[in-house]
């Protein structure tokens, strides 16, 4: 089990170069999809994989981030901010 402070860190930290997983999706399609954040934006996480890029919204699928060698799934609506401002107002 995780601690929770390190969920927390993880939230508000740059998940830019993080290596990602879609768990869970409204569109069944992305599930699974494997691969590293290049970029974000308030809305959405542009995925690095083996087929390409991948332009995913968060408010629709979970993810699961590799953290400090540990894996933790988030729900993309815990992540809806600006990157610099996700570090202020996320929880």
């Amino acid at each position: 089990m995780h601690s929770l402070s390190e969920e927390k860190l993880l939230v508000k930290d740059e998940l830019i170069g993080l290596k990602v997983t879609v768990k869970e999706c409204t569109d069944k399609t992305l599930e699974n999809i494997t691969g590293t954040v290049i970029d974000e934006t308030k809305n959405t996480f542009l995925i690095e994989t083996e087929r390409g890029i991948k332009r995913i919204a968060k408010d629709i699928a979970k993810f699961e981030f590799e953290y400090k060698g540990k894996k933790f799934l988030i729900s993309g609506s815990r992540l809806k901010y600006r990157p610099e401002d996700r570090v202020k107002k996320a929880k």
